[in-house]
């Protein structure tokens, strides 16, 4: 079974400057992606999607393969996802290349390691999932969402108005870190998310969106505790 690990990291990031190659607790964060990767042993390549020469040498000096530069109509601030992947899937059609599985791993993902990726990827395979993903459980019921129209409040779903939170079923988010794909099942449907995706639950504690400069910070501090917590 041959897997291609892929890190989609343009050069475009306004937010944070040069965000993919910013360092992060003293190395590249992109870095963190890379090495998970390859220390994880289950993938035939691990490559990166970028537009950007400075992306491509820190990708390398990490050790990953960047055969070849992503194109312009994908390195814009509307291009979605599951097309970089689709491009990449495609490029290397081109030269001759299949991969029956790829995993789109986030380069501002430093939380992800090598155990998680191969928990994922075994139990994506061993129960048959066309796609599969980390989630994290909303630390608030949703159900119990609020609303202001007219600078007044009110409830999104009426009806559990007076529900206690312990009797309102769990809800999840995606992480934003990796997502295992079946190369067939994603070229037919294009899609990161089918009717057949699979998650695998950890905590809050494992991940952070990364889109400010309090988000970096707060990602640098949860990573400290996360090294402290296993005595790193």
């Amino acid at each position: 079974m041959s897997n291609l690990a892929i890190i989609p990291a343009r050069g475009g990031s306004k937010r944070i400057p040069k965000k993919n190659i910013k360092h992060f607790l003293g190395k590249p964060i992109i870095a963190y992606s890379i090495e998970a990767a390859q220390n994880s042993l289950i993938f035939d390549e691990v490559m990166v999607s970028t537009d950007d020469s400075e992306i491509a040498k820190t990708a390398k000096i990490y050790g990953a393969d960047v055969p070849f530069e992503r194109s312009e109509k994908n390195a814009n601030d509307f291009a979605v996802l599951a097309n970089v992947v689709l491009e990449v899937i495609e490029q290397y059609a081109d030269r001759g290349k299949y991969f029956e599985n790829v995993c789109c791993l986030l380069p501002t993902a430093p939380f992800v390691n090598s155990d998680k990726l191969k928990e994922a990827y075994h139990k994506f395979s061993e129960e048959s999932y066309d796609s599969l993903f980390p989630v994290i459980e909303f630390s608030f019921p949703i159900q119990r969402a609020l609303k202001i129209n007219n600078n007044k409040v009110s409830m999104v779903w009426e009806e559990h108005l007076n529900s206690r939170s312990q009797d309102l079923e769990s809800r999840y988010h995606d992480s934003g870190q990796f997502y295992w794909l079946k190369t067939n099942t994603f070229l037919e449907q294009k899609k990161l998310f089918t009717e057949n995706s699979g998650s695998l639950i950890i905590s809050s504690l494992e991940a952070q969106d990364i889109d400010t400069e309090t988000d970096w910070k707060l990602a640098e501090m949860k990573y400290k505790m996360m090294l402290h917590e296993n005595n790193f």
